[in-house]
């Protein structure tokens, strides 16, 4: 992967509700590619994040896709609702979802980019018989329902293990990294595979916020494998 290929997606659970606006106009000035979104019903995760009129609230203002994020059970209910409010992708669990395949279509043949999210105790093995049909994965790299948490060290095998699994037979696969992002661990992270970067509290506390994201998406890994 050459330097800036790998996306930026802010996960908008960390903006300020209150300035929600702002937050969501910051994302469009800075250099991020993606908006994170999290649905959280906590039952399947718990917390309670926001719902669908948030959702289309933030799509209105919106420059760039929504990668929304189910964390909920029973995600099959609302894929409509999602593309209705705005979602290019949409990552479902892997734990979450009884008939995985046939969600996997669902969300295709609305329209958008079909993605599995894996827990941290979650195998990517588990993952074989439909790595074909998936544009990206979502790894987990915290237990999923709060923002701020520390990041697993074990998401480094993942990503390499799931890029493995990958190989020859989905190579446009996109390898999401969801959970204590920081500029400490993005380098190493996107050397192991990794093309998609999920920051939250990182970006949306810090002193500059586009600055931060612009730090993200300037690493380039190339200069140390030269």
């Amino acid at each position: 992967m050459s330097v800036n290929k790998h996306l930026i997606a802010p996960s908008v659970l960390a903006a300020d509700f209150a300035n929600l606006q702002r937050d969501v106009e910051m994302v469009n000035q800075s250099q991020a590619d993606w908006f994170h979104i999290d649905i959280m019903d906590g039952v399947f995760v718990p917390n309670i994040s926001f719902g669908f009129p948030v959702m289309n609230a933030i799509a209105k203002h919106a420059k760039k896709p929504l990668d929304v994020h189910l964390m909920i059970v029973d995600p099959d209910r609302y894929l409509q609702t999602c593309k209705d409010n705005g979602a290019e992708v949409i990552t479902v669990h892997y734990e979450a979802t009884t008939h995985l395949h046939r969600t996997l279509a669902a969300i295709k043949e609305l329209g958008c980019k079909a993605g599995v999210a894996l827990n941290p105790h979650t195998s990517v093995q588990l993952l074989k018989d439909v790595i074909q049909d998936l544009d990206l994965v979502c790894l987990m790299s915290v237990n999923p329902g709060f923002g701020g948490q520390k990041f697993i060290p074990q998401t480094y095998n993942k990503i390499k293990e799931l890029r493995q699994l990958a190989a020859g037979v989905n190579d446009n696969l996109l390898i999401e990294i969801d959970g204590g992002v920081t500029t400490a661990n993005a380098a190493q992270l996107l050397e192991a595979g990794a093309d998609v970067l999920v920051a939250g509290s990182f970006v949306f506390t810090a002193t500059d916020p586009i600055e931060t994201v612009r730090t993200l998406k300037d690493i380039d890994i190339n200069s140390k494998q030269a």
